[in-house]
């Protein structure tokens, strides 16, 4: 631009130079948000949108919109081997844990537990808890057992008793809610209900009957 006589000194723009609202879409590069460096992961919860609240624009963090219900990670112990107790007692399972740690307090954990136990007496059954580290997790408030199932006969045709034995495969399926981003360990403990021997992954003294269990821990985000 041509002056007439000496030219203004420059001054750098200022806020207070521009009116409200005057800068409209138009006057916007198209690439304003496509040109900036890619986020290339899942927004913190603490993370701020920027949205038009009915034509007003606000700010608002990711932990608003973020879906919820959606497995983070799932882990898993498979058992193969056999184990056996004579404890009237609950006692750990060998080799019978999981360890996960949620990635945030508010996620919960789906335990997902499939076992084959026996009793090698007709008269004593086998029973199995669910434990979060040292809590257990299953018991029943309402008698104060420590069960998760019942155990039966092994029958044939006619009700005729074919092994004074008692099996049972229970299924556990449990919400768990920790509170946590610590490393959790869930582990199985069993006892048996009198004198007789338990086993898991064995069709009692024989040997040549097993069976594999698992645990399954996945978290499920908020």
């Amino acid at each position: 631009m041509a002056y007439i006589g000496k030219s203004p000194t420059a001054a750098p723009l200022t806020s207070s130079d521009i009116t409200d609202g005057i800068i409209s879409n138009a006057k916007l590069a198209q690439d304003i948000i496509s040109a900036d460096t890619a986020l290339g992961a899942e927004p913190a919860d603490t993370d701020e949108l920027l949205v038009s609240d009915a034509g007003v624009l606000k700010r608002m963090d990711y932990s608003h919109i973020k879906g919820g219900g959606k497995v983070g990670q799932v882990v898993q112990t498979v058992k193969t081997n056999t184990f056996s107790t004579t404890s009237t007692s609950m006692v750990d399972i060998t080799g019978f844990s999981v360890s996960i740690t949620p990635s945030a307090t508010s996620s919960e954990i789906l335990v997902l537990v499939n076992v084959g136990i026996i009793a090698n007496s007709n008269a004593n059954g086998t029973f199995i808890n669910l434990l979060r580290d040292s809590t257990n997790i299953t018991s029943s408030s309402a008698s104060g057992a420590a069960d998760t199932n019942d155990s039966w006969n092994v029958v044939g045709g006619g009700g005729t008793t074919l092994d004074n034995r008692k099996y049972s495969s229970p299924n556990i399926s449990y919400l768990d809610d920790p509170s946590s981003t610590s490393s959790l360990t869930y582990k199985c403990q069993i006892m048996v209900g009198g004198v007789s021997t338990g086993y898991v992954n064995q069709w009692g003294v024989n040997t040549d009957h097993a069976s594999v269990s698992t645990i399954t821990a996945i978290e499920v985000l908020a």
